[in-house]
Formats: C-alpha cells, sequence, structure tokens
C-alpha cells in the first residue's frame, strides 16, 4: 500500500500546576513558602527517516498526545517534565497546517527535526511569590496547556528521474532493467498504481555514478484535473531533476500519432503547473523491437524539429538501454552542479529549543 497523504492532530503536553504549601517542620521556625513549580509539557517532534517510506502508520493511527508536566511538590520540588513524542516521516514530507494550509516545513533530507507542537510551560509554585514584603505568599499559577493542532501531510518522492509517458509504454519494464526494482508488469493499462523507485549505477567501479529514477504511474489526458490516477502522482514529479519522456512507437498501443502522444503529455505537464514542462526532458521511442517505422521515423522529426534526444530502446532486447543510462546519468550530475551553483544544498535543519 502507497498512502502519500494523511492528516494528523497533535496534541503537545500541558504545564503541570504550581504548588502552594509551606514547610512545617520541627526545628525549623518560620519555614516559609516551600511549593514547588510545575513541569513543562511534553513536546511533539518530527524527524524525516530514510526507513520510512509511506505515510501509512498515520492513516491508521492519526492522532498524538505528549505527556503532561507534573504538578509541583512541597519542599520545593519541582515536578517531573512531560516525555516528548516523537513521529517519524519519509523523507520528502512537506507538512501543512490543515486549518490555515501554511506549509510548516519540508522534510528534504534525512534526519531533520522539527517541533510541531510545544507543550505547555509549568505553573510557578508560591515559592517564587515570596519577597520581602510578602513573606507568605498564597499565589500560584496553574500550568500553561500545550499546543493542540491539526496537521496535513503530503509525501512528494524524492527521485533524481522521473519516467513519463501514456499507460503501458514500457516504464515499468525500463526501470525493471536498468535497476534492480521488480515492479509489477502487465500488458493493460495501468499496471502500476503506485510509483516505484529504482536506483540506477553507471560505470566502472571507481568512477561509478548512480541516481534514483521514479516510475510514475502512467498519465492520460485530462491527468491534471485528475483524470486517470492524475493529481495524485505528478506531484511526485515536482522534485524531479530530469524527466524522461518514453512513447511506444510500435502499433500495440492503439494510438497512431506517436507525436500527439507527446504534446499531449506535454500539456498535461504544463497545465498542472509546478514548473514541470521546465524540466529537462530526454525523449525514448520504446518497444523499437517491434517498432513501427512510420511512427519513429514521425517522431524522429519532431525531437530533431524541438532540439530534443531522442534514444530508440528496447526493455526487451536491452537495445539502447546503455546509451540512455549514460545520457541520463550526465543530465543529473548537470542538474546536480547546476542546483549546487545556486545554493539549493542546504544542510540539515534541527529546531528543538524549547521556547522562553
Amino acid at each position: 500500500m502507497f498512502i502519500d497523504e494523511a492528516t494528523i492532530r497533535v496534541k503537545a503536553g500541558d504545564g503541570g500546576n504550581g504548588c502552594l504549601a509551606f514547610r512545617r517542620e520541627k526545628y525549623v521556625p518560620r519555614g516559609g513558602p516551600s511549593g514547588g513549580d510545575g513541569g513543562d509539557g511534553g513536546d511533539v517532534i518530527m524527524e524525516s527517516s530514510e526507513r520510512h517510506n509511506t505515510l501509512v502508520h498515520f492513516r491508521f493511527n492519526p492522532e498524538y498526545k505528549a505527556e503532561r508536566g507534573r504538578h509541583g511538590e512541597g519542599s520545593n520540588c519541582k515536578g517531573r517534565e512531560g516525555v516528548d513524542v516523537l513521529l517519524k516521516v519519509p523523507v520528502g514530507t512537506i507538512v501543512y497546517d490543515a486549518e490555515t494550509g501554511d506549509k510548516i516545513h519540508d522534510f528534504s533530507h534525512a534526519d531533520e527535526r522539527v517541533v510541531i507542537a510545544r507543550g505547555g510551560r509549568g505553573g510557578r509554585g508560591n515559592a517564587r511569590f515570596a519577597t520581602s514584603t510578602h513573606q507568605a505568599p498564597r499565589e500560584h499559577e496553574e500550568g500553561r496547556p500545550g499546543e493542540d493542532r491539526v496537521f496535513r501531510l503530503e509525501l512528494k518522492l524524492l527521485a533524481d528521474v522521473g519516467l513519463v509517458g501514456y499507460p503501458n509504454v514500457g516504464k515499468s519494464t525500463l526501470i525493471s532493467r536498468i535497476s534492480a526494482a521488480r515492479p509489477k508488469i502487465a500488458d493493460y493499462p495501468f499496471t502500476t498504481l503506485q510509483p516505484n523507485l529504482g536506483v540506477v549505477a553507471v560505470g566502472e567501479t571507481k568512477e561509478e555514478r548512480s541516481f534514483v529514477v521514479a516510475d510514475i504511474p502512467g498519465l492520460i489526458e485530462g491527468a491534471h484535473l485528475g483524470s486517470g490516477l492524475g493529481i495524485q502522482f505528478l506531484r511526485h514529479i515536482e522534485r524531479t531533476r530530469l524527466l524522461v519522456h518514453m512513447v511506444d512507437v510500435s502499433d500495440a498501443s492503439g494510438r497512431p500519432d506517436p507525436v500527439k502522444d507527446v504534446e499531449v503529455i506535454n500539456s498535461e505537464l504544463k497545465s498542472f503547473g509546478a514548473g514541470l514542462d521546465q524540466k529537462p526532458v530526454i525523449m525514448v521511442a520504446s518497444k523499437i523491437d517491434v517498432a513501427n517505422k512510420e511512427k519513429l521515423a514521425k517522431l524522429k522529426r519532431y525531437c530533431k524539429k524541438q532540439g530534443l534526444e531522442l534514444f530508440p530502446v528496447s526493455a526487451v532486447t536491452g537495445k539502447g538501454i546503455e546509451e540512455l543510462k549514460y545520457a541520463m546519468a550526465d543530465k543529473v550530475e548537470e542538474a546536480r552542479l547546476q542546483a549546487s551553483g545556486d545554493g539549493l544544498q542546504e544542510e540539515p535543519l534541527i529546531v528543538d529549543e524549547r521556547e522562553t
């Protein structure tokens, strides 16, 4: 099961109440006020983890509550602080405030830690109110309530390359050929119902380059409006550095015009927004072992006119696969260098200090 959205409610711990007490012991005359402070409530903390790849655990357990602080006690004893709650999310998760829609944090690196709900501060005991002119105070404070918030979690895959195209053009077969991923492969549309990730290694051992490829479920006309699997998976292409647009040039697809196929998918990417139509693209003519020569020739003319690289491949026979892998690696490396030069690589963020 692949879950890429979830709504959760979190409640940070309330602060403990301050204590009202006076010291009354034998041989201790005028003991005075001795009420201790309440303990602070526990925080709700969210941390990105590479061990998780879905949000399914939030779908079935959507409410989390941190421990409240213990009340203060006599003899100036401060109450124990509440235990924090740590929630693990996959890298690529974006946290939104469900009420306002504001983005709280984007977990783009592993081991980022953010406090999403702060515990209430413990109340002061009456010992804290003693002064030279007010030596027997009876004032004491109740603990402050912890934050109670509702968040919407959205997971967007972190992949370098996204495979896009109509259903059943050979995306799953290609990713199974170039990586260790083993997605479901069948000869009917929408075989892939969830994104599949595969790590591709290129080159010799000493100079090996690697990148992550995402097999995105097939797109159809109207995908940006939700047709087919639509918006549910278009969002996963947002984070990719490179798009590999696959076009079926065989007669098995039942679509006679490969150029129209390309234009329809490009239109969907542009309509969805998020700069998808501005990403670098490599065109792939798939299933050339059973290709219709007229369709292949028409696609070649179109790519030449548009200035696009075209790689005819057959995932079944392996023809053209190595050339495509190296081209993908070169484009990804170029995009990484550009991103690094623009200062887009940030250090992991740790935000866990308590407000004073």
